[in-house]
């Protein structure tokens, strides 16, 4: 085969990814009403794969969307000289995004306030968020966009279910507990091996992942094995799973608070689900 077709068949396998990738990600946007006319969006990139296609995808839905919002990556620099922040930059430059890095160094402060034998992710997360918040706030952002896809959803759920004692996962759209900002995660509908394909047909430049030298939480690897295991054994397990969470019956969980709620109140899914099955019947 020679280069030309090789070419061409490489262009043919992005379209056709891209194509399945935007369907997803505009029906996730369209369900939760993520984006609104307007809307300024933070497209928070951590030089993973998962945030450039966020960002790409983003882009391409700027041109088509019926309303129009703009776009600020920003890249976040916890690492210091040791993270290659350029590499980025020159990417962004190339085509023609405009961006902001953000350096702020969290290691030490991390450090200092794990009890022995904590992990540091939870503590890493919360302060990463709270640097975000007030970036975008700063910069009149209205909307934070995360690259948080469907396998994250699923091992966030599962984590809380085996580890938390919670019945909960990622939500699509987080509005700050003062109001003041939404998160969005545009990718909860686009599966992992989609994404990691389309990375690689694109050439990013990914920065690899580091060992931060804090202690990790090792659950999610467990998860991520687990969930490994079960797609073996029993193929479609991970879109059940995600229809699982589209799909609550409130009255048959535990909580009794919720359990009285649903008794007083009714709730019209059900109901309309158990009219529908009279009517079958």
């Amino acid at each position: 085969m020679n280069n030309g077709c090789m070419i061409q068949q490489k262009h043919s396998a992005i379209k056709t990814l891209k194509k399945k990738l935007l369907h997803r990600v505009g029906t996730a946007i369209a369900d939760f009403s993520m984006i609104r006319d307007g809307d300024k969006i933070m497209v928070c990139l951590s030089g993973g794969k998962d945030s450039f296609v966020l960002l790409t995808l983003l882009r391409d839905l700027q041109i088509r969307a019926p309303v129009r919002f703009e776009l600020l990556a920003a890249l976040l620099n916890q690492r210091g000289d040791v993270f290659p922040e350029h590499a980025i930059a020159t990417y962004l430059e190339h085509i023609g995004q405009p961006y902001v890095i953000i350096r702020k160094a969290t290691y030490d402060i991390v450090r200092s306030k794990l009890a022995p034998g904590q992990a540091a992710c939870a503590l890493c997360s919360r302060l990463r968020r709270g640097i975000l918040y007030t970036e975008a706030r700063a910069r009149g952002c209205t909307k934070i966009a995360l690259g948080h896809h469907a396998d994250d959803i699923i091992e966030t759920f599962l984590l809380n279910i085996l580890f938390n004692g919670t019945l909960k996962a990622m939500p699509p759209v987080l509005v700050s507990d003062d109001g003041t900002n939404t998160v969005i995660r545009p990718l909860a509908y686009c599966r992992e091996d989609e994404i990691d394909t389309f990375a690689t047909l694109m050439r990013y430049p990914t920065v690899p992942p580091q060992v931060c030298g804090l202690p990790i939480n090792p659950q999610r690897g467990r998860v991520k094995a687990l969930l490994k295991t079960l797609e073996r054994d029993v193929p479609g397990v991970r879109a059940s799973m995600l229809a699982a969470l589209r799909h609550i019956v409130p009255s048959h969980l535990l909580d009794p608070e919720l359990f009285d709620n649903v008794n007083r109140i009714g709730s019209k899914k059900e109901k309309s689900c158990a009219e529908q099955r009279s009517t079958a019947c």
